[in-house]
Order: C-alpha cells, then sequence, then structure tokens
C-alpha cells in the first residue's frame, strides 16, 4: 500500500493564495493566527493522518465493523486511533473556547479534515458527524442541553451522529414515522431509522443521537418534524452517566465501501420508549437539522477531495515504477515507465488537476463560512453567508463526484493490477461512491441548488459572483506564464455558466420540468468553472511568487503546468454541460415509464 503524505504545500497555497487566509486571520478571534501557525498546524495534523490513519485505512477495510452479542465492534486499532486522536486535541479545533473548543477557524478545520478523510475516510466519518451534532446543538439547543452534553462532544469523549432516514421515507422526510410522545419535561420516542453512521461502537463510553421524529399532534409534512436529543446513556444535569436509554443498533449493512464504518439499523423504544430531549421547538426539528446537514455536506465534498488525493498518490506512484511497453513517441525500443506514455499522464493530471480544483473550491467555502459567522459587519455576514449558501450543494456535489472520477482513473492507471483488491486502489473507488449518495443525493442538491440557493434573490449572488469570476480577465491577458488558451477557456467557459443560469431562471417560473432536468448538469457546470477560476487564480499567484523567488520554483511551475492542463482537457466540458443543462425535458419525458 502506497505510504500517504498530506500534501501540505498544496494545502496551505489552496488556503493562503486562493480562500484568503489573511482576511480570516484578521477577523475577530483570529489575534494569535499566522500563516507559520497554520503550517505548523498542517505539519502536525499531516504527521497524525499519516502515522496513525493511514495505516488503519486498508486493515478498515478488510476486517470492517461487525456486531457480536448487541455489541459493535469496530476494527483493530480503531479505537486507540480515535484515543490518540482526542488526546491530540483534534476533535476540538473549529469549536467556541465556551465548550472546550480551540476556537479555530472553519478553513483550518477543513484543511484537516481533507486529511483525515484520505487517510481513512471510513475513520474519519466519526468525528465528521459529531462535528455536524456540535454544530446543530450550539445554534438550537439550550443553554441547559448544551452545558449538558457539548463540552463531551467538542471534546471527543463522546461522539454524535444524525438520525434522518427510515425504510419507508429514504431522502423523503415528510414521510418519517418515529413517533416522539410528551412526558413532563422530556418525550418517548419510538421508532426505526436506518443508514445511521456511527449508530454505536465501543469507542467511547456515551453517543449522542439526533434523531427526527412526528409529536401525536404535530401537522403533517416536514412542518410537523421535530428534532431531539437522544443519548445511549443517559446523562444527570452533572454530565455524569445514568442508565442505558431505551435504544439499540438491531443490525450492520453489509456494504460496498467504507467498511470499517458501522453503518447501523437503529431501534428506539422497544421497551416504553427512548428519553429524548427537545431541541429548541416543537415542529422546526428540520429547519434545525439543515444547520447540521449543510456542515455535513462541505465535509462530504471535502471526502471527494480527500479520495481523489489518496488515488492520486497511489496512482502517481505506481506509474514511476511500473515498467510496461516501449515509448511510442520514441524509437528506443526498451520498456519505459508508464508514466512516459502520455495517456498515463492525461488520466494523472486530470486527477490532479481535479483535486487541486476541487480543494481550493472547497477551501474557499469554508473561507466564507468564517467570515459569515466572524466578521463584525452584518452585510459582510450576510453577503458571505449568501455565497456559502450557493457554493455548498456545489461543494458536496461536484467535489464527490471529483473523487469518484479521480479513483476510477487510478484503478484505470494501474491496469489489470487495479482491479486486484491487494493493490488497494479498488478501495478507493468502492469507498468514494457513498460520498455522491449520501447527506442528499447529488441530484437531491442540484434540485437545491436551482430550486432554492440560485431562485430566493432571483439569482441576484449567483450573477454577482459571475461578474466576480470575471473580472479576473484583465490579470490573465497581462500574464507572462503563457496563460492564453486558460483565459480563453475561462472566458467561454463563465459565458456557458451565465446564459445556463439565465435559462434555468427563466424556466423555474414558467417550466419547472425543464429547469429540473438539467439540474445535475448545471451543478457540474458550476464546479467545472469555478475550479477554472481558482486554477486561473493560482497560476497568476504561482507566477507573482516566481518572478519575486518566493517559495518552490519546481512547485510553483507545476501549479501553472496543472491550471494550464486544467483550461486545455477540463473547462471545454462547460460547453457540453451548457447544452445538456438547457436541453429541456422533452426527450427525458418522452418514453414510457414501463419501457425502461
Amino acid at each position: 500500500m502506497t505510504v500517504f503524505a498530506a500534501p501540505i504545500a498544496d494545502m496551505h497555497f489552496a488556503a493562503t493564495h486562493l480562500a484568503g487566509f489573511s482576511e480570516i486571520a484578521a477577523l475577530p478571534g483570529g489575534e494569535d493566527l499566522s500563516e507559520e501557525l497554520l503550517l505548523s498546524i498542517l505539519e502536525e495534523g499531516g504527521k497524525f493522518a499519516a502515522g496513525v490513519l493511514a495505516p488503519l485505512n486498508q486493515i478498515g477495510d478488510r476486517q470492517g465493523s461487525r456486531l457480536e452479542n448487541g455489541i459493535v465492534r469496530t476494527p483493530d486499532g480503531w479505537s486507540d486511533a480515535y484515543h490518540a486522536f482526542v488526546e491530540g486535541g483534534w476533535n476540538a479545533v473549529p469549536f467556541s473556547a465556551e465548550f472546550g473548543g480551540q476556537g479555530l477557524p472553519w478553513l483550518v478545520a477543513t484543511a484537516l479534515q481533507e486529511m483525515w478523510h484520505a487517510s481513512s475516510m471510513a475513520y474519519a466519518l466519526c468525528p465528521m458527524l459529531t462535528q455536524a451534532v456540535v454544530e446543530a446543538l450550539s445554534h438550537h439547543a439550550s443553554a441547559e442541553i448544551k452545558a449538558r452534553f457539548l463540552p463531551r462532544l467538542v471534546a471527543g469523549e463522546w461522539t454524535g451522529t444524525m438520525n434522518l432516514t427510515e425504510p419507508q421515507a429514504g431522502s423523503d422526510l415528510a414521510a418519517i414515522r418515529t413517533r416522539a410522545v410528551r412526558e413532563g419535561n422530556h418525550y418517548r420516542i419510538t421508532g426505526q431509522k436506518i443508514f445511521i453512521t456511527y449508530g454505536d461502537h465501543e469507542m467511547t463510553d456515551n453517543i449522542v443521537h439526533l434523531v427526527l421524529a412526528r409529536l401525536p399532534d404535530a401537522p403533517p409534512g416536514v412542518k410537523g418534524i421535530s428534532l431531539f436529543v437522544v443519548p445511549k446513556f443517559l446523562v444527570s444535569e452533572d454530565g455524569k452517566l445514568a442508565e442505558r436509554n431505551d435504544l439499540r443498533c438491531v443490525s450492520l449493512e453489509h456494504k460496498m465501501g467504507i467498511h470499517a464504518s458501522p453503518t447501523a439499523v437503529m431501534s428506539y423504544g422497544e421497551n416504553g420508549g427512548a428519553y429524548g430531549l427537545l431541541v429548541g421547538e416543537e415542529n422546526k426539528g428540520l429547519q434545525y437539522m439543515f444547520t447540521t446537514m449543510n456542515n455535513a455536506r462541505l465535509a462530504v465534498g471535502l471526502e471527494g477531495v480527500g479520495i481523489a488525493e489518496r488515488a492520486l498518490q497511489k496512482a502517481a506512484s505506481f506509474a514511476r515504477e511500473r515498467v510496461q511497453s516501449r515509448d511510442a513517441t520514441s524509437d528506443d525500443p526498451n520498456p519505459v515507465t508508464i508514466i512516459h506514455h502520455p495517456d498515463i499522464r492525461r488520466m494523472l493530471l486530470t486527477m490532479r488537476a481535479l483535486t487541486e480544483a476541487s480543494r481550493a473550491l472547497a477551501y474557499f467555502a469554508a473561507a466564507k463560512l468564517d467570515i459569515a459567522k466572524r466578521h463584525p459587519d452584518p452585510q459582510e455576514q450576510m453577503k458571505a453567508q449568501a455565497i456559502v449558501d450557493l457554493l455548498i450543494p456545489v461543494v458536496k456535489g461536484w467535489g464527490s463526484e471529483v473523487g469518484s472520477e479521480a479513483a476510477s482513473l487510478g484503478v484505470q492507471i494501474h491496469g489489470g493490477m487495479g482491479y486486484i483488491e491487494e493493490t488497494g486502489a479498488a478501495q478507493f473507488m468502492r469507498d468514494a461512491k457513498i460520498a455522491e449518495i449520501y447527506e442528499g443525493t447529488n441530484g437531491i442538491q442540484a434540485n437545491d441548488l436551482i430550486g432554492r440557493k440560485l431562485t430566493r434573490d432571483g439569482g441576484e449572488t449567483a450573477r454577482s459572483f459571475i461578474a466576480h469570476m470575471r473580472s479576473l480577465d484583465g490579470a490573465l491577458a497581462k500574464s507572462e506564464a503563457d496563460l492564453a488558451s486558460l483565459r480563453t477557456s475561462l472566458m467561454a467557459g463563465l459565458k456557458s455558466l451565465e446564459q445556463a443560469t439565465d435559462w434555468i431562471l427563466s424556466r423555474t417560473v414558467d417550466n419547472r420540468r425543464d429547469a429540473a432536468s438539467g439540474a445535475m448538469n448545471y451543478l457540474r457546470l458550476w464546479g467545472t468553472v469555478i475550479g477554472g477560476w481558482l486554477m486561473a487564480r493560482a497560476a497568476l499567484a504561482a507566477e507573482v511568487d516566481l518572478q519575486s523567488r518566493q517559495g518552490n520554483p519546481n512547485f510553483l511551475q507545476r501549479k501553472i503546468i496543472t491550471a494550464r492542463f486544467y483550461g486545455e482537457h477540463i473547462l471545454p466540458r462547460a460547453t457540453s454541460l451548457q447544452a445538456a443543462t438547457t436541453a429541456g425535458a422533452a426527450t427525458l419525458m418522452a418514453m414510457d415509464s414501463e419501457a425502461f
């Protein structure tokens, strides 16, 4: 198995040159931040990811988690790694100091999360879900619930889960049947939830479940859903553990990938009802859960970035070592390492370009999230939040597709060996696929993009952001780094995005089926074009550093070459994505459903 090394130089470059780390450090609470501190944090995180988590990735895939006599057992080394993670303070990085967190920006936490996902995605799912629970409780829970649960969750002493999905409902949360009945100052929860990531395990003393349920007198549909804290073990007011709650894991799913992550079927209330505490107000649970879901969707996009990076490292290592066939462009009859073959280089550069672009997008979105949370001017907060809301479905949808595309190319580069499990390349492909499915399938992300994020201000945020990206044209025109083709492709891509946006906005008014038929390609169009804009900015920043003799010249030259490749090979996708977006629904809906 290829040794994993966190791409510290590219992470630091993306955070400082593209996401605006200096602007984030200047916000309230960032007084002690510096680029040197950021680099130090990344280096220490890289050591933990490479030294502790990465060696467990293939072990976890082979052993998986298992349910034995009502107890969920994680793979060898999993519990020790989790305890080391908590002791290192990694779980507390982005959270408020009020509850024991370190108060660092989400931009920093995002870069660290990428490392955890790249080193072992199945492991990283556990702290990822805990993070989402902390976010939801921090925003919406009462002071009593916060005091009782948040310090342990922030520290990582306890973990958290989200319980949304039910067998009959799937992604349609309006159809959930789990019930909550009032009983004094608490509620009794009964029902079954499926696909609960880390729904049970032995790594911590307690697990805090966030459960969506419906009161007997609740209005129908999504307006009648409430959110409850339902711990595995009850917690007294002073924070001490009490008796076991009425809930249990009844089975674990047998999955295509992420085998080490226990995906549980959870049963609540088999013996009278599980004890639950209401978060916020009754019938506002879905609104509260969206705080958790949006946080998780950013993290899922990062899963795609992490898997893409891990697959790239493994494929590049194999290509540098594997000797096969003569170089068809040379007269030398001797076989060469496959990295000399143009088609292998095409695949490797595609992997690299997509990985760097999706990383930059995730970091850019995380920085906007920091501005939305920390900026002293409410107007600036609102502007940043509008961009975050627009970008979250793109980060999740496009980022997760990048992970799958890169992992697939990694298998292809390995050839027949990639199809053999022992090489490890296939695991990345299997693990990556789930990111396109959970936390709302990518089709749901696309519908969210066109149905809510784009239209709620009449497209103003989208159009303003497109204009902002187009303003890079002047700098590209003056560049001396041979960026002419990148400039041409980016401006063409922005034109395609603008025209597709106008078309989608017009159809959401008078032909919503047309708009829905183009939604997924529209999301991909956004990712492709924003990725191109960020890669163009990276090339310009690298050119400036080269001219001023700052940084590693080989690294900076690679940034420019990768950006040019993105312009020549990835950005041209925008034209076809625009065509597919605006094709309309006529052909899509023409075939009778029985004919499929």
